[in-house]
Order: structure tokens, then C-alpha cells, then sequence
């Protein structure tokens, strides 16, 4: 522990924190700008003539949370075995190419049945990334910082959301509002994907210039040190060499993944059950609401963007007091009073979106945010609280990934689903609210986190 100490009085935590949000913002970005564009362009783009156009859409938006816990798992594996900063440049690197290939991609128009299909496999490469870089972000930010603070800095991966939600946003207004709505439907909308190129540059500078984690190192030394003992134990039992030995013992580690899953099962699905609400809610705020106010509703487009981006804007503060509040007061009382509050908001939300005015609907947005950002903020916290450092990115990342995929992956089908069926919001408020008691319920049986000993190792710990 001593070791971890020592690390992270030597790290520019502040320099550590902002590089997690700018990490996390332009991953995001390129993950929501999908979402944008599922539910505005892809429908006619790559979907022309199917009744069912606008589910299709919504179900590429799935594909890439399906993939996150694939890519919690490999890069979880990645992170615990060399590295969180290796594990993060490669998560931006992918993420940066799959958005730009989208951004590349003809129409059905042009390549027939091959663009949808390829559109889902790049989206699952979105996936695949942001299901890596999430643990790389969070963990950066959290390893390094003083252990009465890793709430607040948590925080600031947690920040990179509402950020990239703004930033993704605002690209898809500027170039809506700079072209004819026929050139944006054309070439306008590909802009903002290939922007993400942005990732590249920001992976080289993270690979140059930060180190890894001060308690990945100080596992590492402990583990070094251990590992040299053993070598010369098994060399010196079984009358082989030390290359020998060490092989032997290398051919007998256990993945980190399967490790965390041995140890913590319950720990991971109660993770899960957590992160249902704060990200499921999120993406009936910010992706189905917008299909549902363009269409249902009649809004201008324009208007409901900038509803979100002022509504996003406006909460984004609340993120980082409320994450501060939690290194103070505890994750979970906090985690509770938004599970609770965002379940009760699930009623007037749509009927303020019903109600057609610009200023009701950011107050929808700019409410459900703040009670989100109670359940959000703490999160990463939280999740790697319950780990210790050797599966940490793989036990983190699980709970996080498996959460999204029952909470936002499905939640804009399962809403238009129910809206096509019952032509009323009010089924879909019982969703919401439904989502928010599984998170209710599994803090409850989690309990608090934050006293918890920030361990170097399990065996340290025991």
C-alpha cells in the first residue's frame, strides 16, 4: 500500500483527471452522434421502404451495447494484464476508426444490402471500444487520486457523458442549421463521424505522455517480487531451470476475468442491477426523446436538439457536486435519492415533452439529469470500489457493460415498441420507473462502498 502512496503523491492528478474526460468526452461523442443519427438519418439511409425503419435504426443503436461487455471482457483481460493505459489508447484508437468508417459508408441506395450489414459491424466495433475504454478512463482517473476523493475524480470520467452528449449535439445543429436539409441528408450528417479522427491524436498523447496507474504499478512490484520468490520455490522443488519454473507458473495464471468472476458474482450482477437505471433513463432522455418529440410530438428538429444540449448543459454541474457529495456522505444514500427521484420523474417527463413548448421540454431534460447524475455520478466510483486491483478493469468493466446492455441498449426499442403498441407514453414511464427500482434494490443489497480499503491486491486485503 505503501507503494500506491508514494505513486500517487508524484502524479499531476488534475493533468490525470482532465485527460480521463477528454478521453471519455470524444468516445462518447462518437457514441451518441450513432444515437443522433439513428433515430434523424439511418431510418432513410439505410433502411429505405421498410415499415419498420425506425426500429431497425434503433436496433443498430443495440448492436453497440452488445458489444460492450464483449469488450469489457477483452480489455479487461488487456487492462489487468499490461496495463490501463495501453488497454485505454487501444479502446480510442478503435473508437476512432469504427466512427470514421461509418462516416465513409455509402447508403442502401448505393451497396444495397451490404450497407446495413456493414453498419452494424462498425457500430459493433463502437461497442467493442467504448466497452474497453470506460475501465481504461475510469480507472486513470480513480488509481491515481487521494482515497477521500475518488468520487470527484471518478467524476470526471463520469463528466465525459453529458460533455460528448453537448459536443455531439452541436455538430449535428451547426451543420443542420449551415446546409439544405436534402445536403445534410446526403454528406451533412457524415461530418461529425469523421471528426473522430480527434481519438487518434489523443491516443498518441496519452500512450507519450502519462504513466500507468500509481496502484497498477505498485501491484505490479508486489507482483514482480512474488513472482521472483515462486520461480526460485518450483525451480529449486521440482530440479528444473528458472526459465523453466517460470513458464510453469506462467502456463498456470488464471485470467483475470474468469478470476473476478469466480471471486465476485454477485458483485458484478449487483453492479449491473445499478447501472440499469442511470443508463437506460439517460438514453430514453436523450436518444428516444428526440424520435419521440420530432415524431409524436411534431417539434422542429432543431428545437429538441437544443433542448437536449441546453438541458445536458444546465445538469452537467450537478455531476461533479453530487460526486463530491458522495466521498462525504457515502455512494449510496446518494445513489438512492436519484434511483428514487428519476423513477418518480418518469411521469411528468413525457408529459412535458407532450405539452410542445421548447422551455418545459428542457426542464424535462435539465430534471431527469440532475436526479440521473445522483445515480451516474458516484458510479465509477462505486464499481471499482468493489474490486481489488488485479481484476479491478475486468470487474468494473463487467458490472458497467452488462448493466448498459439491460439498461440503454434496448431501452429506445423497448420504448417505441410500447408507444407503437399502446399509441400513450404512459407504458413507457412504467418502464422507466421499473428500471430505477432494479437500481433501487441493488444498492440496497450492495451497501455502501466508499469506506472500503482501496487494495493493491485480494491477498493484500485478506
Amino acid at each position: 500500500m505503501a507503494a500506491a502512496q508514494a505513486g500517487t503523491s508524484k502524479v499531476n492528478v488534475g493533468r490525470v483527471a482532465f485527460t480521463s474526460l477528454a478521453a471519455s468526452s470524444i468516445e462518447w461523442y462518437d457514441f451518441f452522434i450513432y444515437g443522433t443519427a439513428a433515430a434523424l438519418v439511418f431510418p432513410k439511409l439505410f433502411f429505405p421502404g421498410s415499415g419498420f425503419a425506425q426500429i431497425a435504426s434503433y436496433s443498430t443503436f443495440a448492436v453497440g451495447f452488445i458489444a460492450r461487455p464483449v469488450g469489457g471482457v477483452i480489455f479487461g483481460h488487456f487492462g489487468d494484464r499490461v496495463g490501463r493505459k495501453r488497454a485505454l489508447v487501444t479502446a480510442l484508437m478503435i473508437m476512432g476508426l469504427a466512427t470514421t468508417g461509418i462516416g465513409l459508408l455509402p447508403g442502401y441506395a448505393v451497396i444495397g444490402p451490404l450497407a446495413p450489414i456493414l453498419l452494424v459491424l462498425l457500430r459493433f466495433a463502437q461497442g467493442l471500444a467504448v466497452g474497453g475504454q470506460w475501465g481504461g478512463a475510469a480507472l486513470l482517473a480513480i488509481e491515481n487520486a487521494p482515497k477521500h476523493k475518488r468520487g470527484f475524480y471518478g467524476s470526471f470520467t463520469q463528466l465525459g457523458v453529458p460533455v460528448g452528449l453537448v459536443l455531439g449535439n452541436l455538430i449535428f445543429l451547426a451543420m443542420g442549421g449551415s446546409v439544405a436539409p436534402e445536403a445534410f441528408a446526403a454528406w451533412g450528417w457524415r461530418i461529425p463521424f469523421l471528426m473522430s479522427m480527434l481519438l487518434v491524436g489523443l491516443g498518441l498523447y496519452v500512450q507519450l505522455k502519462l504513466e500507468d496507474t500509481a496502484d497498477y504499478q505498485a501491484m505490479q512490484a508486489q507482483e514482480a517480487d512474488a513472482q521472483a520468490k515462486a520461480v526460485k520455490a518450483l525451480a529449486a522443488e521440482k530440479a528444473v531451470s528458472l526459465d523453466k519454473a517460470r513458464a510453469i507458473l506462467r502456463a498456470e495464471k488464471t485470467s483475470p476475468i474468469l478470476q473476478v468472476l469466480a471471486k465476485h458474482p454477485k458483485e458484478i450482477l449487483l453492479a449491473a442491477g445499478s447501472f440499469v437505471a442511470a443508463n437506460g433513463t439517460f438514453y430514453l432522455m436523450i436518444t428516444y426523446a428526440i424520435g419521440y418529440a420530432t415524431k409524436v410530438v411534431h417539434l422542429d428538429r432543431t428545437t429538441v436538439l437544443w433542448a437536449v444540449v441546453l438541458g445536458s448543459v444546465l445538469a452537467a454541474p450537478s455531476l461533479l457536486i453530487l460526486s463530491a457529495l458522495s466521498d462525504r456522505f457515502g455512494r449510496r444514500g446518494i445513489f438512492l435519492i436519484g434511483a428514487l427521484a428519476c423513477g418518480l420523474w418518469a411521469f411528468p417527463f413525457f408529459s412535458l415533452l407532450n405539452a410542445g413548448s421548447f422551455p418545459l421540454l428542457v426542464l424535462a431534460i435539465f430534471v431527469g439529469g440532475v436526479a440521473n447524475d445522483c445515480m451516474y455520478g458516484p458510479q465509477a466510483a462505486l464499481m471499482t470500489e468493489l474490486f481489488s486491483t488485479e481484476f479491478r478493469y475486468s470487474g468494473a468493466s463487467l458490472g458497467y457493460q452488462i448493466g448498459a446492455i439491460f439498461g440503454g441498449g434496448f431501452a429506445p426499442i423497448i420504448a417505441e415498441a410500447l408507444y407503437t403498441q399502446y399509441k400513450t407514453s404512459m407504458p413507457i414511464s412504467i418502464y422507466w420507473a421499473a428500471l430505477c427500482a432494479v437500481s433501487f434494490l441493488s444498492i440496497v443489497i450492495l451497501g455502501e462502498t466508499y469506506k472500503r480499503e482501496h487494495r493493491v491486491a485480494e491477498k493484500a486485503a485478506a
